[in-house]
């Protein structure tokens, strides 16, 4: 063993010259969070869709206070949301983003904070007992979100059926509530919402065991310190009991 002296070198700080891209999002003082405001309760749009709300919203918001810095929330298309993550537009995706293979391809996840499942939102109480061959009918036309894992499901799983794409949750709403289609497609949480949201409208729901929907937080893939951070984070937030406080918040 040598011996200390004073003049023995210091450690060096190995991430004074290359800072870490969460070393940046703290130096800069900001948490930049994507999201696309369609999908209530988990995010919604509000201020003309220059902000919003929601269960995801509050997970950023608490994963910004952590890290001792603001958030700032970027509304964007729900399909433009992992190019607008792959141009280091924003630097975490929120926005009931399902978990998938292909997905798992272009970002890293961290997750799931929720699981799900398909469910129809309708009028019509028959439909909403019927079974998934009876629903498979080309005299059904089910409304969806465009660039969701929902109308990929519709089309692969009922592909008899006229499924209409759409941005926004409301208009899909709208489109049942005035008879365009027949149906909404959705997930659990939304579903759930829709139902809360408007009683006078005598919506009936139909959930289904059929798929598994793990909900994550999208990052590139190429910033580790901030999966790493991510991950820690959502340990912690699951044992201090933060989800259930955003659930009976958001899910009634």
């Amino acid at each position: 063993m040598s011996a200390c002296n004073g003049n023995e070198a210091k450690p060096a700080n190995i991430t004074q010259g290359n800072p870490t891209y969460l070393q940046k999002i703290i130096d800069k003082g900001e948490l930049v969070l994507g999201t696309s405001g369609t999908m209530t309760p988990m995010t919604r749009s509000i201020n003309s869709g220059k902000d919003a709300v929601g269960f995801d919203v509050d997970l950023a918001k608490a994963m910004a206070a952590t890290m001792n810095v603001d958030l700032v929330v970027k509304v964007i298309e729900f399909e433009k949301l992992i190019p607008a993550l792959q141009n280091g537009d924003v630097d975490v995706i929120i926005s009931n983003m399902t978990i998938t293979p292909k997905r798992n391809t272009q970002v890293a996840f961290v997750g799931p904070y929720v699981t799900s499942g398909k469910c129809l939102i309708t009028k019509e109480t028959s439909l909403a007992t019927a079974k998934k061959e009876e629903l498979n009918s080309a005299t059904h036309k089910i409304v969806v979100l465009k660039g969701t894992t929902t109308e990929a499901f519709l089309k692969v799983a009922m592909p008899n059926v006229e499924g209409v794409s759409v941005t926004s949750q409301d208009v899909a709403v709208a489109m049942v509530r005035d008879g365009q289609v027949v149906a909404m497609m959705s997930e659990y949480p939304m579903c759930k919402s829709i139902i809360t949201s408007n009683p006078d409208d005598e919506f009936v729901a139909a959930f289904s065991n059929l798929t598994y929907e793990p909900i994550g937080i999208a990052i590139a893939p190429q910033n580790v310190h901030l999966q790493n951070w991510t991950e820690n984070f959502m340990l912690r937030a699951k044992n201090v009991g933060l989800f259930n406080v955003l659930a009976a918040k958001w899910f009634k």
